[in-house]
């Protein structure tokens, strides 16, 4: 830097100085509200369970909530695709009122019985709650995008537990083979901070045990590569499944309420027919179950049904803890056939379909680490490689842009995965009409 005054590092004590004030003050803001969150979430799961009754009033829940968001959250009801559409072309600050309405709305689910996660609420609140501090400290555009990526970051790792990779997954889940790092400090510190505010509230996370993981072979190898297509496989079906389904509600049910409506009586009714409560809610227990015997091998089909049709069908919730279900069981239920301990498989399924799902592979291998320990890093690095590989240019999140394509394929840069598909379909028409 030529006309610089001072020495580069002199000149970044401010923006130091600044960035670490702001980070702290959004993990605080986002820490509380998950341990809020939380605690609230163990209070209704226990009350759920003790009251099996409850899942019949499922589909009034879910029109409650479907009329609220018609009346009040029109503006928010895109949840993180709306937090990641504002990072890439920013436009106006996020209404505060997300916070409040994926809150209540999630409690509501869990409350009486749909298959919803945690994650969703936890970074569209320390998103929102995060990008209210533009208007105090009158930000520009540029240093507002890392406000909502830091809330993003502390959102996640607060409700996980997991600085380290929550901060990596606010720079790696906004586009598709590119990470930004002119947010990587205010993130970083962010999560840590975040994590730390959730622990002081008095908020523990599920203790996972991986057991002991064994000693690379050429055939744990390609045990693993074999897992990791499957896991990716499985990640792409969850995702295009509840876009597809998703899709089809809008298109046949114009009236939004009585999507949730519809959704909830084939919930409940399912519940009902089946005689278990094992396919809702968050499903920790039979995540932990995974860890310590074997499984029914149709676990993770039921988990993807039941989540499907609640999040397809506008229930509010996450797609991250449903999918640590889903992987967790599946590995469960590859380990026999590829003679791998199940603790070991169970580990690495539970973040490599999150890693396909969310095409968030360096964040997932860093949650192993911080979940299982250091010796997984191996294998769950290569399975959420494979994993992400595999379930091609799909994901949870439609407001993800593709800035480098997976493999060969070309797909424009900037490509929203919303939009794909229209135009992978007017490239077979052109190509139809040339031959």
């Amino acid at each position: 830097m030529k006309n610089a005054k001072h020495p580069e590092p002199i000149d970044l004590l401010p923006y130091m100085g600044k960035w670490s004030a702001l980070s702290v003050l959004v993990a605080i803001l986002a820490g509380s509200a998950s341990a809020a969150f939380l605690y609230a979430l163990d209070v209704v799961t226990a009350w759920r369970e003790a009251h099996g009754w409850i899942i019949w009033l499922l589909p009034l829940a879910g029109f409650a909530v479907g009329w609220i968001y018609l009346r009040l959250g029109k503006s928010v009801e895109a949840g993180n695709n709306l937090l990641i559409d504002e990072i890439h072309d920013p436009k106006k600050v996020i209404p505060l009122r997300m916070a409040p309405l994926v809150l209540g709305g999630t409690i509501v689910s869990h409350l009486f019985g749909a298959s919803v996660g945690r994650e969703g609420t936890a970074v569209q609140m320390g998103g929102a709650l995060a990008d209210q501090l533009t208007h105090v400290f009158r930000m520009d555009q540029s240093h507002r995008r890392l406000l909502i990526m830091a809330g993003i970051s502390a959102g996640f790792a607060s409700v996980f537990g997991t600085p380290l990779a929550g901060a990596i997954f606010g720079l790696e889940v906004l586009a598709i083979g590119r990470m930004r790092y002119d947010a990587i400090m205010p993130c970083m510190l962010a999560a840590i901070v975040a994590d730390q505010v959730g622990l002081a509230w008095g908020i523990h996370h599920t203790h996972y045990v991986a057991g002991a993981i064994p000693h690379i072979t050429l055939w744990t190898l390609a045990a693993t590569l074999i897992a990791g297509m499957l896991f990716g496989t499985a990640g792409m079906v969850f995702a295009n499944a509840t876009h597809g389904l998703s899709d089809f509600m809008k298109k046949r049910v114009s009236y939004a309420p009585m999507r949730p409506l519809i959704g909830g009586a084939v919930v409940a009714t399912a519940v009902w027919a089946l005689g278990t409560q094992r396919y809702i809610g968050l499903g920790i227990p039979t995540i932990v179950e995974s860890f310590t015997r074997q499984l029914p091998a149709t676990d993770f089909l039921g988990k993807i049904t039941f989540t499907v049709a609640s999040l397809g069908t506008g229930f509010k919730g996450g797609e991250v803890t449903p999918l640590f279900y889903i992987g967790a069981t599946l590995g469960n239920a590859l380990a026999p056939l590829l003679h791998m301990p199940f603790a070991t498989l169970a580990a690495i399924g539970f973040v490599a379909v999150f890693a396909g799902a969310a095409n968030t592979p360096i964040a997932s291998t860093v949650m192993a680490i911080e979940l299982f320990g250091s010796e997984i890093a191996p294998y769950a690095g290569l399975a959420c490689a494979v994993s992400y590989l595999f379930s091609g240019h799909t994901g949870i999140y439609r407001a993800q842009r593709v800035a480098q394509a997976k493999h060969q394929r070309h797909i424009p840069e900037g490509m929203r995965l919303g939009d794909l598909p229209g135009y992978l379909r007017q490239l077979r028409n052109k190509s139809d009409r040339e031959q």
